[in-house]
């Protein structure tokens, strides 16, 4: 059951967000923007791809 069920009262939805806290996305501000690859270009990533993802 989501927290922002309709079945649920305002009692069991602050118990929920006060167990589980709130279910909207948290980024901090080093996490990079959609496509953007934290300034590392494609050869830093090619040499941290682990062995066992092929390459």
């Amino acid at each position: 059951m989501h927290v922002s069920s309709p079945e649920l009262t305002p009692e069991q939805r602050r118990r929920l967000a006060e167990v589980f806290g709130d279910d909207t996305d948290q980024t901090s501000d080093d996490t990079p923007e959609p496509g953007e690859r934290a300034g590392r270009d494609d050869a830093w990533w090619r040499a941290q791809r682990p062995p066992h993802h092929g390459g």
